[in-house]
């Protein structure tokens, strides 16, 4: 019943993903690709490169091109650089596994260190006033000195 409900689930989601790849909006993709010349996203950029991809990103909507025919045909006219986020595949994927990596290699390292320094720490609680215990043979003759003096 689980798996039913799952792949419905699938299912109502897939609609919506599939319509944005065959009728793209040009705010999708604007998001989706950077401009050359200022490297921010079309979005947010108004140099006259970005403004002359804006305009090709709606005439090849209006003609009917598929989300990522268009992103292939600026990636052919730009270069790679041209996407904001890094094609899953090839030498690409370590731009998605590096920072989870990193993420990971850092909790161990913090973990040992708060592991070795737990580790040190001595478990007895300090003395009252604060001062170390003595040594018994010093505190034996110390005690034998103070009794002369009484």
């Amino acid at each position: 019943m689980r798996h039913l409900l799952l792949a419905l689930l699938a299912l109502a989601l897939a609609g919506p993903a599939t319509a944005s790849e065959v009728k793209p909006t040009p705010a999708e993709l604007e998001s989706e690709l950077v401009c050359p010349v200022c490297e921010t996203t079309l979005d947010t950029s108004d140099s006259p490169a970005a403004r002359r991809m804006k305009v090709y990103i709606r005439a090849r909507i209006a003609a009917g091109d598929t989300k990522s025919e268009i992103k292939a045909k600026l990636v052919d006219q730009f270069g790679p650089t041209v996407l904001a986020v890094p094609p899953r595949k090839g030498f690409d994927w370590f731009a998605w596994l590096l920072p989870l990596v990193g993420l990971a290699v850092g909790a161990v390292v913090v973990g040992g260190l708060a592991w070795h320094w737990s580790r040190g720490r001595n478990d007895e609680p300090p003395p009252a006033d604060g001062l170390e215990p003595l040594d018994p043979e010093l505190e034996r003759r110390l005690d034998a000195e103070l009794a002369r003096f009484e």
